[in-house]
């Protein structure tokens, strides 16, 4: 990959950049407190013992419905010609359908509304994905990806204010995800008006398209293995902590979660604009995953509650960083720059398929080995990412 800045071109304004950050952490809070706290807590009201049956149904049917809304929603906004328009009507669905999961009651109607509600929050998602590769050059990805580091961070933070106790009411909590979401995108929905970049509206260099498909392939598995492990840890955690100590206070978790998130951050900010100076697109992404692999690692050999939280706390905060980096580096290897918002929604599978993964994998493995076993073999999958992952 071609990390030399393109002579004369222009770097993306610095407003843009914080309005796009902006959105980006609002879809991150359009999702994260919804299907971590209050649709869990709404379905465990009328499934009863059948909790955990009805929401690994609605969670496969979720990460269907988003896998492939995601891919028509990018190539959309390519056909289209505009990121804005979709974006729009994504946020105007969403806004629609988000306080009916206050009305659904039976498994066909949360199946029903869970697709529907997944489709249009895909459908405001990906255009807002290539928007960035459509105005951000390579000399500032760096930046983007330390950027892209306060998603996570604010949706644990809307999690935590849609579930204060002066809102007891659902409806309420969900009326506050929504206003939150919409204060979030429609400034650059609205006022974004990126610096046109001639480099990255040029047509598409078809010499170079067979090495950016291998870069891509290769990008797409190292996120892969690293977010198999991530969504496994944010599902099985708890219970694992429960086997190491019967006393754990599940608070302590949520806070160090919120602690490492927070740290990101600045990591990430820092590491990306490293990045930048330094033409090291790829670097930053191999330490990541490796620092990743050894704190599953020092999890899968913990037998002291300190050891697992210092390993779980090495592997959040590297995940963390690699993630938010990495979304903002694959923007360089898309094969198609006519279709970027398909091959983005192909990349969003990396976050959609562990979902469906991760069960059968515990499965297959907690019974025979424990936690130890299957921490181990994440750790190894980890691994593999710095080797699978592109030259620099």
């Amino acid at each position: 990959m071609n990390t030399e800045p393109v002579p004369g071109e222009p770097p993306q304004s610095g407003r843009f950049l914080a309005l796009y950050a902006l959105a980006w952490a609002g879809g991150s809070a359009a999702y994260i407190p919804i299907l971590t706290v209050l649709l869990p807590a709404r379905v465990a009201e009328f499934a009863g013992a059948s909790a955990v049956t009805w929401l690994a149904a609605i969670a496969f049917c979720g990460a269907v419905a988003a896998s492939l809304a995601n891919i028509l929603a990018g190539l959309l906004s390519d056909v289209a010609r505009r990121r804005r328009w979709p974006a729009l009507a994504g946020l105007a669905g969403y806004a629609l359908l988000t306080p009916l999961f206050a009305v659904a009651e039976t498994l066909p109607q949360f199946l029903v509304l869970i697709a529907a509600w997944q489709s249009a929050l895909n459908l405001l998602l990906a255009p807002l994905a290539a928007w960035a590769a459509d105005s951000v050059p390579d000399r500032q990805k760096g930046l983007l990806g330390g950027l892209l580091a306060f998603a996570p961070a604010t949706g644990a933070a809307a999690g935590a204010l849609a579930t204060l106790p002066l809102l007891t009411a659902l409806e309420a909590r969900l009326t506050v995800v929504v206003g939150l979401v919409a204060c979030a995108v429609l400034p650059v929905v609205l006022f974004g008006h990126p610096r046109a970049i001639p480099a990255l509206e040029a047509e598409d260099d078809r010499s170079g398209a067979p090495r950016k498909h291998g870069a891509a392939a290769r990008m797409w598995l190292a996120r892969l293995l690293v977010q198999i492990s991530e969504a496994t840890l944010f599902a099985y955690l708890y219970l694992w902590l429960r086997g190491l100590d019967s006393g754990f206070d599940q608070a302590e978790v949520a806070r160090l979660f919120l602690v490492m998130l927070a740290l990101g951050i600045p990591v990430s900010l820092a590491v990306g604009r490293w990045s930048d100076r330094h033409g090291e697109p790829i670097g930053p992404l191999r330490a990541g995953a490796g620092i990743a692999a050894a704190g599953l690692a020092a999890m899968a050999l913990a037998q002291t509650t300190e050891l697992a939280l210092l390993g779980y706390a090495a592997f959040t905060l590297a995940t963390a960083v690699f993630l938010s980096l990495h979304s903002a580096q694959v923007l360089r290897v898309l094969p198609k720059r006519s279709r970027r918002g398909r091959d983005l929604g192909i990349f969003n599978l990396t976050n959609t398929m562990p979902s469906l993964i991760m069960p059968a994998l515990t499965i297959a493995l907690v019974p025979q080995l424990g936690f130890s076993g299957l921490f181990g073999v994440l750790a190894a999958l980890a691994l593999l990412a710095p080797f699978v992952l592109p030259r620099g």
